[in-house]
């Protein structure tokens, strides 16, 4: 009984702690685990798959211009402009703003991989601030693209440039807000805005979400004017918009773009209540050109356009671009407000003259 005893609680378990032991020692799997101090950090937060994927389609550009010679009465071409440029496709259609070649006379391209091309320009379109170009090079590398994303207020984005002609630079930030409008000279297209750091050189470049698709184009930082400094506001281009002109500017090297041959605005809120409308679903005609559609069509000044062929006229912004996408020549029909009765008017839309 003793013996037994001795066995099960004194011998056994010393046997049992020496091959523990020599498990311990002799396995290099389990000692380099227990050793090793990074086996209990964090896994690191990074988004370089994200830049490998899109920062070699992001290229450096370099616009030059003819100027008068100081010696001799030739011309010569010295450098005038920085700014960057997306691949988006194989071919070699290089996205970028109007603003970055707008006075160029030779357009140089710099890929990350080191090649350098001289680019020629397919169109340019100034009411969005964006050009095309195209390289003749093989394996391009081309920017990941997703139609089907949608940009969200939060969501993390990356923004891909050549600021100050440093070399390529990313800086990271939040996407800010959605659908910002007034921005620009023409005030016809909305922005995302963002954080990201956006600098001179940075024009033209890419802002991509966390899987390195592209967002939307990188145009501007703030301006609050009188020399004043901002920070953490920048804008760039909906890829969206940027993919739909890029396609028109290729096919057809311009913008088409539906016309009214009207002048309006948002429907002033107090305007609104007393016509007993909503003022988001509606705008006010101010002025009209004369024998252009609407004026063809019967539409008159202070006019208030409730709906395009049939959907609100959400907006000032959302009205424009919806009647810019009609191809002209098409007959729609536009319900107006007329001293407090509704009508419906035909009309067929002109071409936007710019």
């Amino acid at each position: 009984m003793k013996l037994k005893y001795f066995l099960n609680y004194l011998i056994k378990p010393t046997l049992w702690g020496l091959a523990l032991a020599a498990i311990f020692i002799y396995s290099p799997i389990v000692y380099k685990n227990l050793t090793n101090k990074s086996a209990y950090l964090p896994a690191i937060i990074s988004y370089s798959d994200a830049v490998k994927k899109s920062a070699p389609s992001v290229v450096n550009i370099y616009s030059q211009q003819y100027i008068n010679s100081s010696v001799g009465a030739k011309q010569q071409l010295q450098p005038t402009g920085l700014g960057s440029g997306i691949i988006l496709d194989a071919h070699g259609y290089i996205l970028t703003n109007y603003h970055v070649i707008s006075q160029a006379d030779k357009i140089l391209i710099a890929l990350q991989d080191g090649r350098l091309f001289t680019a020629n320009i397919i169109g340019s379109d100034e009411i969005t601030d964006l050009a095309v170009l195209q390289i003749d090079g093989k394996n391009l590398p081309v920017m990941p693209q997703n139609p089907n994303y949608v940009p969200e207020i939060g969501d993390l984005v990356l923004a891909i440039g050549n600021p100050y002609n440093l070399g390529q630079t990313i800086t990271q930030g939040v996407i800010s807000a959605t659908g910002r409008n007034g921005m620009s000279a023409t005030g016809r297209q909305d922005f995302i805005q963002t954080d990201a750091a956006i600098n001179e050189g940075n024009s033209g470049g890419a802002l991509v979400n966390s899987r390195g698709e592209l967002v939307g184009i990188n145009t501007s930082e703030f301006n609050a004017g009188d020399h004043k400094i901002t920070y953490g506001i920048s804008f760039a281009i909906p890829y969206q918009l940027a993919r739909h002109v890029m396609q028109s500017l290729i096919r057809d090297g311009r913008v088409i773009r539906g016309s009214l041959g009207i002048e309006a605005e948002n429907l002033d809120p107090l305007l609104a209540r007393l016509w007993g409308l909503e003022a988001k679903n509606s705008i006010i005609v101010k002025k009209i050109t004369p024998d252009g559609p609407a004026d063809i069509a019967g539409m008159q000044k202070n006019d208030i356009i409730l709906k395009i062929d049939g959907k609100d006229a959400v907006n000032l912004i959302v009205t424009i671009d919806k009647i810019a996408k009609f191809k002209p020549g098409t007959d729609i029909k536009i319900t107006i407000l007329r001293e407090g009765k509704e009508q419906v008017l035909d009309v067929v839309i002109g071409e936007l003259q710019r």
